[in-house]
C-alpha cells in the first residue's frame, strides 16, 4: 500500500486529496471509490495505458484506489499523475519516501504524456497553505505553479520523466510527438486601445474618466455607430496596474476556467465582453457537478461589458442583481455550493429602438412607440437602479468633429488623473478594505464621510419619486468622484448636481431649474 496527494478545487478553495493505492489477492481488477465523476472514473483506463507504454506493468491482481476524504465530490483529470504515483510506490517502481509532501497535478495521454489541466495555480496556492513543499505539474504549466512562492515546482512532460526523477535515474529525452499538429500561425500582438481613438464625444469621455476612478458602473445608449463600443473597450486601459494580492485572485480565477498564464501573473484589469446570444451558465458561472466561473468571475475587478443590452436575456440581465451588490456569486449545485468573487465593474450599451434611430435629431424611427418603449423595458428597472452613470450619445457634425479632432487626450494623460483620484480615495477610506468610491457601502457613506452640500437637490429628486434610496447612495459616491478628480477634500453642491445628472443621464441646468420650481 502506499499513497500520494492532490487537490480538490471547490470554486477556488483548494482541500488537499489523499490517494490510496492497495494491491492485494483476487482476480485482476482496478476499483475507484471516493466519489469521482465520470472523468475521473475513467482514470483507471488512462493511468493503466500510459503505465503499460511506459514500460511498466500494472498490478495484476485486485487494485483498489482510495480518494480521501471520500464525502468530498471529485471532479477533473488531474488527478492521473497522483494515481499513477501511488500505484507505482505500492508496486515499489518508485521509493514511497518521494512521495511525501508532494502534490500531483496533471491529466496523462495514453502514451505516457503529462497534459495540461485546469487550475493549476488555486491548486497550488492550496498545496503551499496545507504545508506541502513541491508541486509536480505539466511542462507547459511549470511558470503558472511558480508564481507561488515557497513550493518547489516540478514540471514533467511524461510519465518516464516523473519515474525517472523520483527515482533518481538519469531523465530521459523528450519523446517526439506521436500525432503531428499544426501549429497555428503567430498573431500580431493587439493593438493597445486609446482613448485619442474615439473622435468627438467629450462628455462620454469625460462620464468613462469619472467612471474609471471611481468604478462606478456605466449605461451607454444612443444611436448606432457613435462610439458607445469603442469607448467602452478603452476603459481598461484607465484603470491602475492591479496589486500583488489582487492579481493573484484574479489569475487564479482565470486559471480555473481554463485561461494560459504561461506569461506570468494577470497584472491589468481584465476585460470580458460575451455575446447577447450567451446563456445565464456562461456569464454567472454553471456546470453539472461543480460549477465553473462565468464571464463576470473572469471580469473580476475588472471590465464587464455587454454590448447590445437589450437583446441579452432578461434571465441573465437579472442574474447580475446580486454580484452587482455582493461582489461575488455564490452557485449552489446537488452535491456542493462553490462562490467565486465578481467585483467587476458593468457597462452596458444599448440602442434607443430595434432600429436604433428614436430621439435622434434629423433621422426618421419607424418603429411604433410601444415597441420603443418595450426595447426599453428590456432592461429591467432593478438592473438600471444598479447603474452609477447614464450617458446618452448623439451623432457628431462636422464642425464638431473638427474641433474635437484638436484636443483628443490619449488614454496615458487621462490615467494618470484616474490614479492621482485612486490615490485619494485609499488615503481616505485608510484600512477599511474598500479602495475606490464605488465599493463604499451605504451606512459607512453617510455615517463615517461627511455630507456633501447641496443635498436639497438629492431631496427633492427622492421626494418626487425619481431617485431611489440606493440611488441616493450612487450619487454621493459619484459626487465623491468628482471631488476626487478635482482635488477637493468635500464635495461641493455642483459636484452633488452633476453626479445627480449623470445618474438620471440629465444636464445639470435641467436639475437646478427644476428645483427652483
Amino acid at each position: 500500500m502506499a499513497c500520494a496527494w492532490s487537490v480538490a478545487l471547490v470554486g477556488l478553495d483548494g482541500r488537499v486529496v489523499e490517494v490510496e493505492a492497495d494491491i492485494g489477492g483476487g482476480l485482476p481488477r482496478t476499483v475507484l471509490v471516493g466519489l469521482p465523476d465520470t472523468s475521473l472514473y475513467e482514470a483507471r483506463d488512462r493511468c493503466k495505458a500510459a503505465v503499460a507504454n511506459t514500460g511498466h506493468q500494472w498490478p495484476t491482481t485486485l487494485l483498489t484506489i482510495n480518494l480521501s476524504p471520500a464525502t468530498l465530490p471529485k471532479t477533473g483529470s488531474h488527478y492521473d499523475l497522483a494515481i499513477v504515483a501511488a500505484v507505482l510506490a505500492a508496486a515499489a517502481v518508485i521509493p514511497a519516501v518521494e512521495l511525501v509532501r508532494t502534490v500531483f497535478l496533471g491529466e496523462l495521454g495514453l502514451d505516457g504524456r503529462v497534459r495540461s489541466v485546469r487550475g493549476v495555480l488555486p491548486a497550488t496556492l492550496a498545496a503551499g497553505q496545507a504545508g506541502f513543499t513541491r508541486v509536480v505539474v505539466p511542462a507547459a504549466q511549470a511558470g503558472e505553479a511558480a508564481l507561488v512562492d515557497g513550493v518547489d515546482v516540478l514540471g514533467v512532460r511524461s510519465l518516464a520523466q516523473l519515474i525517472a526523477v523520483l527515482r533518481g535515474d538519469p531523465v530521459p529525452d523528450v519523446e517526439p510527438e506521436r500525432v503531428t499538429t499544426v501549429e497555428p500561425p503567430t498573431s500580431e500582438p493587439p493593438r493597445t486601445l486609446d482613448l485619442a481613438d474615439v473622435v468627438g464625444q467629450v462628455e462620454a469621455k469625460w462620464a468613462l474618466e469619472v467612471a474609471a476612478a471611481g468604478r462606478h458602473h456605466m449605461y451607454l445608449h444612443g444611436p448606432p455607430g457613435v462610439g458607445k463600443t469603442m469607448l467602452a473597450e478603452r476603459l481598461p486601459g484607465l484603470l491602475p496596474d492591479l496589486t500583488l494580492a489582487e492579481a493573484l485572485e484574479v489569475s487564479a480565477v482565470h486559471s480555473l476556467a481554463g485561461r494560459d498564464l504561461a506569461t506570468g501573473l494577470v497584472t491589468r484589469p481584465p476585460y470580458s465582453d460575451p455575446h447577447h446570444s450567451a446563456s445565464v451558465a456562461s456569464v454567472v458561472g454553471g456546470g453539472a457537478r461543480v460549477a465553473r466561473p462565468g464571464a463576470i468571475s473572469c471580469a473580476h475587478l475588472g471590465v464587464l461589458f455587454l454590448d447590445e443590452a437589450p437583446e441579452f436575456p432578461a434571465k441573465v440581465l437579472d442574474s447580475l442583481r446580486t454580484p452587482l451588490e455582493a461582489g461575488s456569486i455564490t452557485l449552489a449545485r446537488s452535491e456542493v455550493q462553490v462562490r467565486y468573487p465578481a467585483r467587476f465593474q458593468l457597462v452596458l450599451a444599448a440602442n434607443p429602438c430595434p432600429c436604433g434611430l428614436a430621439a435622434t435629431p434629423g433621422a426618421e424611427c419607424r418603429c411604433p412607440p410601444v415597441a420603443v418603449r418595450r426595447y426599453a423595458e428590456r432592461i429591467s428597472g432593478p438592473v438600471r437602479d444598479r447603474v452609477d452613470i447614464s450617458q446618452a450619445f448623439l451623432p457628431l457634425r462636422k464642425t464638431y468633429l473638427r474641433a474635437a479632432l484638436e484636443r483628443a487626450e490619449p488614454s496615458a494623460v487621462v490615467a494618470e488623473r484616474v490614479q492621482v483620484a485612486r490615490a485619494r480615495q485609499r488615503s481616505r477610506l485608510g484600512d477599511t478594505g474598500w479602495s475606490t468610491n464605488g465599493e463604499v457601502p451605504g451606512p459607512y457613506l453617510r455615517r463615517h464621510l461627511p455630507l456633501p452640500d447641496g443635498l436639497s437637490l438629492v431631496d427633492d429628486a427622492y421626494n418626487r419619486g425619481r431617485l431611489s434610496a440606493r440611488g441616493v447612495d450612487k450619487v454621493l459616491r459619484v459626487a465623491w468622484t468628482l471631488a476626487d478628480l478635482g482635488g477637493r477634500d468635500r464635495p461641493a453642491a455642483d459636484d452633488v448636481a452633476v453626479a445627480l445628472a449623470m445618474r438620471r443621464g440629465e444636464q445639470p441646468g435641467t436639475l437646478v431649474r427644476e428645483a427652483g420650481r
